[in-house]
């Protein structure tokens, strides 16, 4: 099998500095939409430029480059644990080029690894065999910020009055994004995730922050109910990093999952507006990102 590392540091690289062009697009759309002069817009407009800063100095987008998120597709007789010594060869060599910030810390002594290497759970590796024979690395960075504003309910929730049925997520879903009240860095994304065990369930609201931007879910029932939730997020007048405005949920995406008869989890993993996400494709001796 061939060694990647150097295209896996690229691709590290490129989720750190250059934010997707269908998330920057989002973001001026928003900008466009506060108005001129006031606090949600200058907030907007400096976000604008700290992207474009960003790409033109190849420095990360945003101090905390947050945990690694890699989801790896592989061909059969491809080798999951070769990959993941290069992904994490390729995480530290980013680490050292600054790329990545240090992230790593051991939870019990507090100490920082210093390149972002820990256990088997930092960086965050998750494994498929696919079909054919093309590699895909998706990489999320998910910053700590909004990584503290996500939020899992129980359902029913009486305080909520939300029941287990669509409406009671509609429910959960704008009562995480009221709690955060702008801290997370808003405007940002919402991955939600409906059903699954407790654990099950927050990995399939980080898996559909894989979407891009714009992206209508198959379902109509949950796109439309993705489409209330942006705009009713909107309307609780919370604004860019909690000063006000139009701008405070830029996109909602809903996965649903399996569960037991017993639990009805909604799950709200919230992504900040520097939504860096990037994916790496591998086909023969092409390699391509986007």
């Amino acid at each position: 099998m061939r060694d990647l590392t150097k295209e896996l540091l690229e691709l590290v690289r490129l989720a750190s500095t250059d934010l997707p062009p269908d998330v920057e697009k989002r973001l001026r759309e928003a900008a466009a939409s506060e108005e001129p002069g006031s606090a949600a817009r200058g907030a907007m407009d400096t976000i604008l430029a700290n992207v474009a800063l960003a790409r033109g100095n190849s420095t990360p987008i945003c101090q905390d480059t947050g945990t690694p998120l890699f989801f790896v597709r592989f061909p059969e007789g491809w080798s999951p644990r070769s990959l993941r010594e290069q992904i994490k060869a390729a995480v530290a060599e980013a680490t050292k080029k600054t790329y990545l910030r240090p992230n790593a810390v051991d939870s019990l002594s507090g100490k920082n690894t210093g390149n972002n290497l820990g256990d088997e759970h930092f960086p965050t590796i998750h494994f498929e065999e696919a079909d054919g024979d093309t590699l895909t690395v998706e990489l999320i960075l998910k910053g700590g910020g909004c990584e503290n504003v996500g939020a899992q309910y129980s359902l029913p929730n009486d305080a909520l009055k939300a029941g287990r049925d669509l409406e009671g997520v509609r429910r959960a879903a704008l009562d995480a994004v009221y709690r955060a009240q702008g801290e997370g860095c808003a405007p940002g994304f919402l991955g939600i995730a409906i059903g699954g065990d407790r654990g099950s369930s927050y990995i399939a609201s980080k898996e559909a922050l894989r979407h891009k931007v714009g992206d209508v879910n198959s379902n109509p029932d949950l796109a439309a109910l993705e489409a209330r939730i942006t705009q009713e997020g909107n309307q609780l007048g919370i604004g860019p990093m909690g000063f006000g405005g139009k701008s405070t949920v830029l996109g909602a995406k809903i996965a649903p999952t399996y569960r037991l008869p017993a639990s009805f989890f909604v799950t709200i993993s919230y992504m900040c507006w520097a939504y860096r996400r990037r994916m790496m494709t591998v086909s023969g001796e092409q390699v391509s990102y986007e």
